[in-house]
């Protein structure tokens, strides 16, 4: 694998972080695969691109798309608390009605961005495409995560904390758990929607289709984070996010620089993720037979 692959595979997967990092807040924080990422990932970049193509700038055109997540994850939380939903349900019907909702503010299947568009990393003074999203993309993760930490180590943060916790304690101790939910459905979703914002102007295009299989990526890349460390804070957390996040696109790159069928690849992500699930399970099994060995060699040695 040449070093320009593996650079590549550094800088998509600190912009792919972003979506790992707002999955990671439903589906560890509140304990809920929330299916609303499917959507609100090409929402944002459906409403970055078409600001983009009218003249707006990147930097507003990507804080819109953020915006439009947000929306996206207040109408979950909204579904899900007040009309008592249930999680997946709600997350299924999103993404499906987002899915016209995008078609809408496209205007089509797909827009183009290389028609000379500006873009947020070609605004930068670095010349090379290359670095300026390293470098663009490590500005905005790095404030993302700081901003993370900030909030959710607040009274808010840790209420919202308490209640993915434990839901009927929080209640007893007089958080409102459906408010606190809804936050963190916002929060998720910007973050997914900001995500597919940036992406799209990597890309150079923003299409329909860009949302599907974007979970069981963001998915992966936690699993990757929680098997490399355990046992750490949620600032560390965040940042061990990253690192799956960009392993899991070195073993991708990996894959196709072997020659793998690129219409294979959705299969390899679903196959992938199953391993890093089933990795603990299969961790006790080995270390429960090793005991048992260990316990008969100690039994036959008396």
């Amino acid at each position: 694998m040449s070093i320009s692959i593996i650079i590549a595979s550094i800088y998509q997967g600190l912009l792919w972080s972003l979506m790992a990092i707002g999955v990671y807040l439903t589906f560890r924080i509140l304990d809920i695969a929330d299916m609303t990422a499917e959507g609100s990932f090409p929402l944002g970049g459906a409403i970055c691109a078409s600001c983009i193509v009218n003249g707006w700038s990147p930097i507003i055109a990507t804080l819109f798309g953020f915006l439009g997540g947000m929306a996206a994850g207040f109408i979950s939380g909204i579904m899900h608390t007040k009309l008592e939903i249930p999680a997946l349900l709600t997350g299924i019907l999103t993404m499906t009605g987002l899915y016209s909702i995008n078609l809408f503010v496209m205007g089509k299947a797909n827009i183009s961005l290389l028609g000379g568009e500006k873009t947020i990393f070609t605004m930068t003074p670095v010349a090379n495409e290359n670095t300026a999203i390293f470098i663009v993309g490590g500005i905005v993760v790095a404030a993302v995560i700081l901003l993370l930490v900030i909030f959710f180590n607040t009274e808010m943060g840790l209420a919202a904390r308490a209640v993915g916790n434990n839901q009927n304690m929080a209640a007893a101790n007089g958080v409102s758990v459906d408010n606190m939910k809804m936050i963190v459905y916002m929060i998720s979703n910007g973050l997914i929607a900001l995500c597919g914002a940036l992406m799209v102007q990597m890309n150079g295009f923003a299409d329909i289709s860009m949302g599907i299989g974007t979970l069981v990526i963001a998915l992966a890349a936690i699993i990757i984070a929680e098997i490399l460390l355990k046992n750490i804070t949620f600032g560390q957390r965040l940042l061990t996010i990253i690192l799956g996040s960009i392993i899991y696109r070195l073993i991708i790159a990996f894959v196709l620089d072997r020659g793998v069928d690129p219409n294979a690849l959705r299969l390899f992500y679903s196959l992938l993720l199953t391993i890093f699930l089933s990795f603990p399970f299969i961790s006790k099994k080995i270390k429960q037979r090793q005991l048992r060995q260990k316990n008969r060699q100690e039994m036959e040695g008396k």
